[in-house]
């Protein structure tokens, strides 16, 4: 990737609090795609008072595409860290620095210079890094729901409250999906059939008891590959999915998005007590006898997991569906037991 010498010195200047004269540079994609690119920029970095200071600064380049439903993802990062909102963050909770951020309206395109965070992410996370998570994401949005900062007012690009019912309907009127779930060829155990037909026929009563929970700032793609943790804290990343959404949205996708299969179960016996802990720090959630974070799963993730295990390549991806609907039903009971 071609750097801008020029930019990079702005950025170093700013990443260092010095006066940076010159500096070399080397570029690795960290990952990529067709609209859309992130690399990390390494060198040293040469001031004016003759210091020459290592660096490594992660460069995301995002250009206009446009997600189901929302128009406006593609340029939200950019949005959001122009908008003030990174101070409501706290030490143990937040998001990369941003020393430069950059729109080029006639390319259609972000540019973003962010700190480059070095530590545990994905699958390497431990039982207690999820309940971590899961705690300081409940402090955070219970902070926000409870003293509602003025920079909240502010921000006009964020995805819709019913982000998630619109894609679940969106996923249920696929017709290949729908009607393979109830047809004789299905190769799901019945009670995970059950399951997913159940979540259907009950959508009208489950998403009108999930729109009487508290509307708080959501991530949308609150995912162990987002998540970074370091030093005992928690960075997050990629949040071009953000906006309003209904409690506990985020610790739906921490607890069965991409997860380690084995464990879900474990992690939601975890995470769902230590996020309505750490929300109820800041605000009152005596009242919500049913916190519905089941029911998000599936309703998130249901269609998806069918669909995957239709167009899987082979044997092992649809047998790691079966496991990971398997986990999911077994999640029902416990916390607190069957209905």
């Amino acid at each position: 990737m071609k750097i801008d010498l020029d930019t990079l010195i702005v950025v170093l200047t700013r990443r260092f609090k010095a006066d940076v004269v010159s500096a070399d540079c080397q570029s690795m994609p960290l990952k990529g795609g067709a609209v859309g690119q992130v690399c990390l920029v390494t060198g040293i970095a040469q001031t004016a008072d003759g210091d020459a200071l290592p660096y490594r600064i992660v460069l995301k380049i995002q250009k206009k595409w446009e997600r189901y439903g929302d128009p406006g993802s593609w340029r939200r990062e950019y949005d959001l860290y122009a908008s003030g909102l990174g101070a409501t963050f706290s030490d143990a909770f937040r998001w990369p620095a941003c020393y430069l951020a950059e729109i080029h309206a006639e390319e259609d395109e972000i540019r973003l210079w962010l700190e480059y965070i070095e530590g545990m992410s994905g699958l390497a996370l431990t039982g207690d890094m999820y309940e971590q998570a899961a705690l300081e994401l409940g402090r955070y949005q219970g902070k926000l729901y409870a003293e509602q900062p003025a920079v909240l007012r502010s921000l006009t690009n964020l995805s819709d409250s019913d982000f998630m019912k619109h894609t679940y309907l969106h996923d249920r009127s696929w017709p290949v999906v729908h009607d393979y779930l109830r047809s004789e060829d299905c190769a799901f155990p019945q009670h995970l059939r059950r399951m997913l037909i159940d979540i259907d026929e009950q959508a009208d009563e489950i998403l009108a008891r999930i729109e009487k929970l508290p509307l708080v700032l959501c991530h949308r793609d609150f995912w162990v590959t987002n998540l970074i943790f370091a030093d005992g804290k928690l960075a997050l990343i990629d949040r071009d999915t953000c906006g309003w959404g209904r409690l506990g949205e985020d610790i739906a996708s921490l607890i069965a998005d991409d997860a380690d299969i084995d464990r879900m179960v474990d992690y939601y016996r975890r995470c769902v007590p230590a996020y309505y802990k750490g929300f109820s720090e800041y605000a009152n959630v005596s009242s919500i006898a049913d916190p519905c974070v089941y029911e998000l799963i599936l309703l998130k993730f249901g269609y998806r997991l069918a669909a995957g295990y239709l167009h899987a390549e082979d044997d092992e991806q649809r047998t790691k569906v079966v496991r990971t609907l398997r986990q999911i039903h077994d999640m029902k009971t416990a916390l607190h037991g069957a209905d």
